[in-house]
Protein backbone atom coordinates (compact mmCIF):
# COMPACT_ATOMS: atom_id res chain seq x y z
CA UNK A 1 0.00 0.00 0.00
CA UNK A 2 1.50 3.37 -0.62
CA UNK A 3 2.21 5.74 2.39
CA UNK A 4 0.41 9.22 2.49
CA UNK A 5 3.42 12.09 1.37
CA UNK A 6 4.47 13.91 4.20
CA UNK A 7 6.42 17.54 3.52
CA UNK A 8 8.65 18.12 5.92
CA UNK A 9 8.66 21.81 5.83
CA UNK A 10 4.70 21.87 6.59
CA UNK A 11 5.18 20.38 9.78
CA UNK A 12 8.35 22.82 11.10
CA UNK A 13 5.59 25.52 10.33
CA UNK A 14 2.89 24.04 12.29
CA UNK A 15 5.01 23.50 15.28
CA UNK A 16 6.69 26.90 15.21
CA UNK A 17 2.73 28.40 15.35
CA UNK A 18 2.19 26.18 17.67
CA UNK A 19 4.73 26.95 19.88
CA UNK A 20 4.14 30.98 19.30
CA UNK A 21 0.69 30.45 20.66
CA UNK A 22 1.92 29.13 23.90
CA UNK A 23 4.55 31.76 24.31
CA UNK A 24 1.20 34.25 23.98
CA UNK A 25 -0.90 32.69 25.96
CA UNK A 26 1.37 32.39 28.85
CA UNK A 27 2.13 36.42 28.34
CA UNK A 28 -1.48 36.98 28.69
CA UNK A 29 -1.60 35.11 31.95
CA UNK A 30 1.59 36.80 33.62
CA UNK A 31 -0.41 40.38 32.67
CA UNK A 32 -3.44 38.92 34.20
CA UNK A 33 -1.72 38.13 37.45
CA UNK A 34 0.37 41.50 37.46
CA UNK A 35 -2.63 43.51 37.46
CA UNK A 36 -4.33 41.29 40.18
CA UNK A 37 -1.20 41.70 42.11
CA UNK A 38 -1.44 45.68 41.67
CA UNK A 39 -5.27 45.73 42.23
CA UNK A 40 -4.54 43.60 45.60
CA UNK A 41 -1.51 45.96 46.61
CA UNK A 42 -3.77 48.84 46.06
CA UNK A 43 -6.78 47.64 47.64
CA UNK A 44 -4.57 46.95 50.58
CA UNK A 45 -2.94 50.29 51.00
CA UNK A 46 -6.41 51.79 51.04
CA UNK A 47 -7.67 50.00 53.50
CA UNK A 48 -4.53 50.68 55.63
CA UNK A 49 -4.81 54.62 55.25
CA UNK A 50 -8.67 54.33 56.35
CA UNK A 51 -7.68 52.81 59.56
CA UNK A 52 -5.18 54.94 60.12
CA UNK A 53 -8.19 58.07 60.33
CA UNK A 54 -11.12 58.41 63.32
CA UNK A 55 -13.71 56.38 62.60
CA UNK A 56 -17.29 57.03 62.32
CA UNK A 57 -18.59 60.54 60.92
CA UNK A 58 -19.25 63.81 62.64
CA UNK A 59 -21.27 66.64 61.50
CA UNK A 60 -18.47 67.72 58.85
CA UNK A 61 -16.87 63.96 58.20
CA UNK A 62 -18.37 62.06 55.63
CA UNK A 63 -18.78 58.28 55.44
CA UNK A 64 -16.14 55.27 55.81
CA UNK A 65 -12.46 56.48 56.05
CA UNK A 66 -11.06 59.57 55.45
CA UNK A 67 -7.49 60.42 53.66
CA UNK A 68 -4.43 62.27 54.43
CA UNK A 69 -3.59 64.92 52.15
CA UNK A 70 0.09 65.07 51.04
CA UNK A 71 -0.80 69.01 50.92
CA UNK A 72 -1.87 71.59 53.22
CA UNK A 73 -5.72 71.48 53.84
CA UNK A 74 -7.44 74.82 53.57
CA UNK A 75 -9.81 74.69 56.78
CA UNK A 76 -12.11 77.76 58.30
CA UNK A 77 -11.02 78.51 61.69
CA UNK A 78 -13.27 79.42 64.54
CA UNK A 79 -11.51 80.98 68.38
CA UNK A 80 -12.73 79.32 71.66
CA UNK A 81 -14.08 82.19 74.01
CA UNK A 82 -15.41 82.71 77.47
CA UNK A 83 -18.68 83.92 77.75
CA UNK A 84 -22.21 83.08 78.92
CA UNK A 85 -25.20 81.02 77.98
CA UNK A 86 -28.73 80.72 78.46
CA UNK A 87 -30.29 77.55 80.25
CA UNK A 88 -33.59 77.10 77.79
CA UNK A 89 -36.80 75.97 77.79
CA UNK A 90 -38.32 75.44 74.76
CA UNK A 91 -42.65 75.32 74.20
CA UNK A 92 -45.37 76.21 72.09
CA UNK A 93 -47.55 78.82 73.42
CA UNK A 94 -50.88 80.95 72.77
CA UNK A 95 -51.41 84.05 73.29
CA UNK A 96 -53.74 84.94 75.48
CA UNK A 97 -55.51 88.04 76.62
CA UNK A 98 -55.56 89.01 80.19
CA UNK A 99 -59.13 89.82 80.20
CA UNK A 100 -61.31 88.81 77.18
CA UNK A 101 -64.77 90.16 77.56
CA UNK A 102 -67.93 89.09 75.91
CA UNK A 103 -70.72 91.60 76.35
CA UNK A 104 -74.57 90.03 76.25
CA UNK A 105 -78.11 92.03 77.30
CA UNK A 106 -79.37 91.90 81.06
CA UNK A 107 -82.11 94.07 79.45
CA UNK A 108 -85.14 93.28 76.77
CA UNK A 109 -85.13 95.78 74.38
CA UNK A 110 -84.71 97.25 70.73
CA UNK A 111 -80.99 98.23 69.83
CA UNK A 112 -81.04 101.97 69.12
CA UNK A 113 -77.22 102.26 68.26
CA UNK A 114 -73.90 100.91 67.53
CA UNK A 115 -71.02 103.24 69.15
CA UNK A 116 -68.23 101.35 67.90
CA UNK A 117 -66.31 100.12 65.12
CA UNK A 118 -65.25 97.04 64.49
CA UNK A 119 -61.41 96.78 65.28
CA UNK A 120 -61.41 99.79 67.37
CA UNK A 121 -59.08 100.33 70.18
CA UNK A 122 -61.20 101.23 73.29
CA UNK A 123 -60.89 102.52 76.75
CA UNK A 124 -62.39 101.84 79.91
CA UNK A 125 -66.22 103.66 79.61
CA UNK A 126 -66.23 104.02 76.03
CA UNK A 127 -69.99 103.51 74.80
CA UNK A 128 -70.98 100.89 72.75
CA UNK A 129 -74.29 99.74 72.17
CA UNK A 130 -77.40 101.42 73.27
CA UNK A 131 -80.86 99.18 73.83
CA UNK A 132 -84.15 101.85 73.82
CA UNK A 133 -84.23 102.67 77.58
CA UNK A 134 -87.93 104.91 77.37
CA UNK A 135 -89.70 101.51 78.52
CA UNK A 136 -87.13 101.87 81.60
CA UNK A 137 -86.85 105.29 82.23
CA UNK A 138 -91.26 105.01 82.72
CA UNK A 139 -90.73 102.71 85.18
CA UNK A 140 -87.86 104.75 87.09
CA UNK A 141 -90.29 107.74 87.20
CA UNK A 142 -93.41 105.58 88.52
CA UNK A 143 -90.79 104.65 91.14
CA UNK A 144 -89.75 108.07 92.54
CA UNK A 145 -93.00 109.13 92.82
CA UNK A 146 -94.18 106.42 95.00
CA UNK A 147 -90.84 107.17 96.54
CA UNK A 148 -92.04 111.14 97.34
CA UNK A 149 -95.34 109.89 98.39
CA UNK A 150 -94.43 107.31 100.89
CA UNK A 151 -92.06 109.61 102.15
CA UNK A 152 -94.33 112.76 102.73
CA UNK A 153 -96.60 109.97 104.43
CA UNK A 154 -93.60 109.09 106.56
CA UNK A 155 -93.29 112.57 107.76
CA UNK A 156 -96.39 113.09 108.55
CA UNK A 157 -96.94 109.96 110.90
CA UNK A 158 -93.34 111.90 112.50
CA UNK A 159 -95.28 114.84 113.25
CA UNK A 160 -98.52 112.83 114.50
CA UNK A 161 -95.71 110.75 116.81
CA UNK A 162 -94.36 114.29 117.54
CA UNK A 163 -97.64 115.68 118.81
CA UNK A 164 -98.77 112.20 120.48
CA UNK A 165 -95.30 112.40 122.52
CA UNK A 166 -96.43 115.76 124.11
CA UNK A 167 -99.83 115.10 125.22
CA UNK A 168 -98.46 111.81 126.52
CA UNK A 169 -95.94 113.66 128.43
CA UNK A 170 -99.49 116.26 129.92
CA UNK A 171 -101.23 112.66 130.72
CA UNK A 172 -103.79 113.70 127.87
CA UNK A 173 -103.99 110.44 125.91
CA UNK A 174 -103.37 106.95 126.89
CA UNK A 175 -100.26 105.00 126.31
CA UNK A 176 -101.55 102.89 123.90
CA UNK A 177 -102.12 105.56 121.67
CA UNK A 178 -98.64 106.70 121.53
CA UNK A 179 -97.17 103.25 121.10
CA UNK A 180 -99.75 102.48 118.34
CA UNK A 181 -98.03 105.77 116.30
CA UNK A 182 -94.40 104.80 116.99
CA UNK A 183 -95.28 101.30 115.28
CA UNK A 184 -97.01 103.32 112.24
CA UNK A 185 -93.54 105.21 111.72
CA UNK A 186 -92.04 102.48 111.44
CA UNK A 187 -94.07 101.11 108.91
CA UNK A 188 -94.00 103.85 106.81
CA UNK A 189 -90.03 103.95 107.25
CA UNK A 190 -89.95 100.17 105.63
CA UNK A 191 -92.48 101.33 103.10
CA UNK A 192 -89.77 104.05 101.79
CA UNK A 193 -86.84 101.77 102.23
CA UNK A 194 -88.55 99.36 99.74
CA UNK A 195 -89.32 102.51 97.30
CA UNK A 196 -85.95 103.64 97.66
CA UNK A 197 -85.07 99.76 96.42
CA UNK A 198 -86.80 99.58 93.60
CA UNK A 199 -85.69 103.29 92.48
CA UNK A 200 -82.48 102.24 92.53
CA UNK A 201 -83.29 98.89 90.43
CA UNK A 202 -84.56 100.75 87.76
CA UNK A 203 -81.55 103.14 87.74
CA UNK A 204 -79.28 99.84 87.33
CA UNK A 205 -81.67 98.49 84.51
CA UNK A 206 -81.89 102.19 82.91
CA UNK A 207 -78.07 102.12 83.23
CA UNK A 208 -77.91 98.54 81.46
CA UNK A 209 -79.32 99.94 77.90
CA UNK A 210 -76.20 101.87 78.02
CA UNK A 211 -73.42 99.48 77.14
CA UNK A 212 -70.00 100.69 77.90
CA UNK A 213 -66.58 99.51 77.60
CA UNK A 214 -65.65 97.53 81.17
CA UNK A 215 -61.89 97.31 80.24
CA UNK A 216 -58.93 98.92 77.57
CA UNK A 217 -58.57 96.68 74.36
CA UNK A 218 -59.80 95.92 71.47
CA UNK A 219 -63.23 95.75 69.91
CA UNK A 220 -64.34 92.42 67.48
CA UNK A 221 -66.24 92.59 64.75
CA UNK A 222 -69.97 93.91 64.63
CA UNK A 223 -72.17 90.96 66.29
CA UNK A 224 -75.55 93.15 66.37
CA UNK A 225 -77.08 95.69 63.86
CA UNK A 226 -79.38 99.11 65.26
CA UNK A 227 -83.15 97.50 65.17
CA UNK A 228 -82.47 94.29 66.59
CA UNK A 229 -84.59 92.92 69.05
CA UNK A 230 -82.29 91.71 72.10
CA UNK A 231 -83.42 89.79 75.44
CA UNK A 232 -82.37 89.80 79.22
CA UNK A 233 -80.29 87.01 80.26
CA UNK A 234 -79.63 85.38 76.69
CA UNK A 235 -77.04 83.92 75.04
CA UNK A 236 -76.34 86.51 72.19
CA UNK A 237 -72.77 87.79 72.16
CA UNK A 238 -73.44 91.99 71.92
CA UNK A 239 -69.58 93.15 71.45
CA UNK A 240 -66.85 91.03 72.26
CA UNK A 241 -63.32 93.44 74.15
CA UNK A 242 -60.16 92.07 74.10
CA UNK A 243 -57.03 93.66 76.45
CA UNK A 244 -54.03 93.78 74.29
CA UNK A 245 -51.48 95.80 76.75
CA UNK A 246 -50.80 93.64 78.48
CA UNK A 247 -50.67 90.37 76.95
CA UNK A 248 -49.93 86.75 78.24
CA UNK A 249 -49.04 83.47 76.66
CA UNK A 250 -50.01 80.32 77.96
CA UNK A 251 -47.43 77.66 76.99
CA UNK A 252 -46.76 74.14 78.47
CA UNK A 253 -43.66 72.05 80.09
CA UNK A 254 -43.27 68.60 80.86
CA UNK A 255 -43.30 67.76 84.61
CA UNK A 256 -39.71 66.62 84.62
CA UNK A 257 -38.82 70.30 83.78
CA UNK A 258 -40.51 71.35 86.49
CA UNK A 259 -38.61 71.17 89.66
CA UNK A 260 -35.87 73.52 87.46
CA UNK A 261 -38.39 76.32 87.39
CA UNK A 262 -39.78 75.83 90.69
CA UNK A 263 -35.94 75.93 92.33
CA UNK A 264 -35.80 79.47 90.76
CA UNK A 265 -39.11 81.16 92.03
CA UNK A 266 -38.69 79.94 94.97
CA UNK A 267 -35.47 81.60 95.09
CA UNK A 268 -37.26 84.69 94.36
CA UNK A 269 -35.92 84.82 90.23
CA UNK A 270 -37.90 86.26 88.15
CA UNK A 271 -37.67 84.12 85.00
CA UNK A 272 -38.06 86.20 81.33
CA UNK A 273 -39.52 84.30 78.54
CA UNK A 274 -39.14 84.83 74.75
CA UNK A 275 -41.52 84.88 72.18
CA UNK A 276 -40.30 83.39 68.57
CA UNK A 277 -42.37 83.57 65.81
CA UNK A 278 -43.65 79.94 64.04
CA UNK A 279 -40.56 79.29 62.43
CA UNK A 280 -37.81 80.10 65.45
CA UNK A 281 -36.42 82.79 63.74
CA UNK A 282 -37.73 86.01 64.60
CA UNK A 283 -37.90 87.23 68.43
CA UNK A 284 -41.23 88.72 68.78
CA UNK A 285 -41.57 89.99 72.31
CA UNK A 286 -39.76 89.51 75.95
CA UNK A 287 -41.66 89.09 78.70
CA UNK A 288 -41.74 87.47 82.33
CA UNK A 289 -43.18 84.17 83.63
CA UNK A 290 -45.90 85.74 86.30
CA UNK A 291 -47.85 82.04 87.39
CA UNK A 292 -47.46 78.64 87.20
CA UNK A 293 -51.11 76.37 87.27
CA UNK A 294 -51.58 73.92 90.31
CA UNK A 295 -51.66 71.32 89.07
CA UNK A 296 -50.11 68.75 86.35
CA UNK A 297 -52.71 67.55 83.66
CA UNK A 298 -52.14 63.69 84.01
CA UNK A 299 -52.58 62.51 80.56
CA UNK A 300 -50.22 64.89 78.83
CA UNK A 301 -47.74 65.11 81.88
CA UNK A 302 -47.14 68.80 81.37
CA UNK A 303 -48.15 71.84 83.04
CA UNK A 304 -49.16 75.35 82.40
CA UNK A 305 -47.33 78.03 82.70
CA UNK A 306 -48.32 82.06 82.36
CA UNK A 307 -45.84 84.39 80.73
CA UNK A 308 -46.76 88.46 80.81
CA UNK A 309 -45.68 90.64 77.81
CA UNK A 310 -46.41 94.51 77.56
CA UNK A 311 -46.79 94.29 74.11
CA UNK A 312 -46.47 97.87 73.52
CA UNK A 313 -46.78 97.34 69.62
CA UNK A 314 -49.07 95.13 69.66
CA UNK A 315 -47.43 92.45 67.61
CA UNK A 316 -49.03 89.58 69.87
CA UNK A 317 -52.04 89.06 68.72
CA UNK A 318 -54.74 86.68 70.99
CA UNK A 319 -55.04 83.10 70.00
CA UNK A 320 -51.49 83.45 68.04
CA UNK A 321 -49.04 80.23 68.35
CA UNK A 322 -46.03 81.26 68.96
CA UNK A 323 -42.49 79.39 70.64
CA UNK A 324 -41.87 80.45 73.71
CA UNK A 325 -38.08 80.11 75.51
CA UNK A 326 -37.63 80.10 79.08
CA UNK A 327 -34.79 81.14 80.30
CA UNK A 328 -34.48 79.07 83.36
CA UNK A 329 -30.60 80.15 84.15
CA UNK A 330 -27.34 81.80 82.64
CA UNK A 331 -24.31 79.76 82.84
CA UNK A 332 -21.02 81.93 83.11
CA UNK A 333 -17.66 81.31 82.32
CA UNK A 334 -18.40 78.59 80.01
CA UNK A 335 -15.21 78.06 76.75
CA UNK A 336 -17.49 78.46 73.82
CA UNK A 337 -17.56 77.29 70.61
CA UNK A 338 -19.48 76.78 67.12
CA UNK A 339 -21.66 73.73 67.75
CA UNK A 340 -20.62 72.85 63.83
CA UNK A 341 -16.68 72.56 64.67
CA UNK A 342 -18.07 69.38 67.31
CA UNK A 343 -17.17 65.93 65.36
CA UNK A 344 -18.86 63.01 66.74
CA UNK A 345 -17.42 59.85 67.53
CA UNK A 346 -19.77 57.37 68.68
CA UNK A 347 -20.35 58.57 71.89
CA UNK A 348 -16.99 60.84 72.08
CA UNK A 349 -16.92 64.55 70.55
CA UNK A 350 -13.93 65.95 69.71
CA UNK A 351 -12.49 68.90 67.93
CA UNK A 352 -9.94 69.34 65.52
CA UNK A 353 -7.05 71.78 67.39
CA UNK A 354 -5.03 73.80 64.80
CA UNK A 355 -1.40 74.33 65.96
CA UNK A 356 0.66 76.50 64.93
CA UNK A 357 -1.46 78.76 62.50
CA UNK A 358 -1.14 82.70 62.55
CA UNK A 359 -4.57 83.77 62.27
CA UNK A 360 -3.46 87.17 61.28
CA UNK A 361 -1.69 85.62 58.43
CA UNK A 362 -3.92 84.12 55.66
CA UNK A 363 -0.74 81.91 54.02
CA UNK A 364 0.54 80.77 57.45
CA UNK A 365 0.60 76.75 57.32
CA UNK A 366 -0.43 74.61 61.04
CA UNK A 367 -1.17 71.33 62.03
CA UNK A 368 -4.45 70.11 63.12
CA UNK A 369 -4.47 67.78 66.23
CA UNK A 370 -7.67 65.63 67.37
CA UNK A 371 -8.56 66.62 70.71
CA UNK A 372 -11.10 65.13 72.80
CA UNK A 373 -13.78 67.67 74.11
CA UNK A 374 -17.34 66.79 76.42
CA UNK A 375 -20.04 68.88 75.38
CA UNK A 376 -22.84 71.02 77.43
CA UNK A 377 -25.73 73.05 76.94
CA UNK A 378 -25.93 74.49 73.21
CA UNK A 379 -28.05 77.62 71.98
CA UNK A 380 -28.01 79.78 68.64
CA UNK A 381 -25.15 77.74 66.92
CA UNK A 382 -22.84 77.73 70.11
CA UNK A 383 -22.00 75.12 72.36
CA UNK A 384 -20.16 75.52 75.80
CA UNK A 385 -17.46 72.29 76.04
CA UNK A 386 -14.79 71.43 78.17
CA UNK A 387 -11.77 70.11 77.39
CA UNK A 388 -9.92 73.41 75.64
CA UNK A 389 -8.83 76.67 76.62
CA UNK A 390 -10.61 80.08 75.84
CA UNK A 391 -8.58 81.11 72.96
CA UNK A 392 -7.55 77.82 71.27
CA UNK A 393 -8.28 78.13 67.63
CA UNK A 394 -10.63 75.03 66.12
CA UNK A 395 -11.39 73.95 62.35
CA UNK A 396 -14.65 74.42 61.50
CA UNK A 397 -14.81 72.86 58.23
CA UNK A 398 -13.40 70.29 55.98
CA UNK A 399 -13.58 67.11 58.54
CA UNK A 400 -14.13 65.19 55.69
CA UNK A 401 -9.80 65.83 54.80
CA UNK A 402 -8.66 65.89 58.03
CA UNK A 403 -6.94 63.42 60.83
CA UNK A 404 -4.61 64.08 63.38
CA UNK A 405 -1.61 65.57 62.15
CA UNK A 406 -3.14 66.72 58.82
CA UNK A 407 -1.15 69.98 57.74
CA UNK A 408 -3.76 72.77 57.46
CA UNK A 409 -3.90 76.42 56.01
CA UNK A 410 -6.47 79.07 56.27
CA UNK A 411 -9.42 79.09 54.18
CA UNK A 412 -10.27 82.33 52.54
CA UNK A 413 -13.64 82.28 53.97
CA UNK A 414 -13.54 82.75 58.13
CA UNK A 415 -15.89 81.90 61.08
CA UNK A 416 -16.64 84.78 63.51
CA UNK A 417 -15.47 84.25 66.77
CA UNK A 418 -18.23 83.60 69.45
CA UNK A 419 -19.04 86.94 71.47
CA UNK A 420 -17.72 87.00 75.03
CA UNK A 421 -19.36 89.55 76.53
CA UNK A 422 -22.89 87.89 76.12
CA UNK A 423 -25.13 87.42 79.32
CA UNK A 424 -27.40 84.93 77.15
CA UNK A 425 -27.57 83.82 73.42
CA UNK A 426 -28.68 86.69 70.92
CA UNK A 427 -31.98 85.77 69.00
Amino acid sequence: MDQPFSDPQSDSDAQSLNHAKKRRHRWIWVIVLLLFAALFYWVYRQHGASASGPAGGGAGGGRGGRFAMAGAVPVTIATATKGSLGVYLDAIGTVTPMHFDSITAQVTGVITAVHYREGQLVHKGDPLVDIDSRPYEAQLVQAKGTLDRDQNLLAEAQMDLKRYQDAWAKNAIPRQTLEDQEKVVLQDQGTVQNDQGAVQYDEVQVGFCHITSPIDGRVGLRLVDPGNLVTANSTTTLVTVAQLQPITIIFTLAEDNLSQVMDQIRAGKALEVDAYDRNQLKLIAKGKLITIDNQIDTVTGTVKLRAQFNNANGILFPNEFVNTRLLVKTLDNQTLIPSSAIQHNGAQDFVYLVQGLDPKNPKSQGKAVQKSVKSGISDQGNTAVTGINPGDVVANSSFQKLVSGSPVTRSSVTIPATSSDTTEAAP
